[in-house]
């Protein structure tokens, strides 16, 4: 799993690659969170479009992210899924949890609603 980060008008985006299975990448996609919210960057879009493969960790990875940044008073946001993510988001009905969007574009708008 790889990060790589882009900084949108109100938003950062976190674009994840490869596999989601937790190990030592965990502690580092935390570790960014945390490192932005610190710097008040509070509205956060984890783009899943390259992701191939989560298990629970991932999932597990993804639910601690969203309450961290919502602790804080942010907004968490998923964006791009794939088709096979997107189902394992439905089966495990964490879809009703997450706000997600088509596109980052879609996803950056909807911080400026708010």
């Amino acid at each position: 799993m790889k990060f790589k980060t882009k900084e949108h008008y109100n938003a950062i985006e976190i674009e994840i690659k490869g596999n989601v299975i937790g190990g030592p990448d965990t502690q580092e996609f935390h570790k960014l969170i945390k490192e932005y919210l610190a710097e008040g960057k509070k509205n956060i879009i984890v783009n899943l479009g390259s992701v191939k493969f989560m298990n629970s960790t991932g999932l597990g990875m993804l639910i601690g992210a969203f309450t961290s940044v919502k602790n804080a008073g942010g907004k968490f946001v998923i964006a791009k899924a794939t088709e096979k993510i997107n189902s394992l988001l439905v089966m495990t009905k964490l879809i009703t949890i997450f706000d997600h969007y088509e596109s980052i574009e879609d996803a950056i708008k909807s911080f400026k609603t708010e």
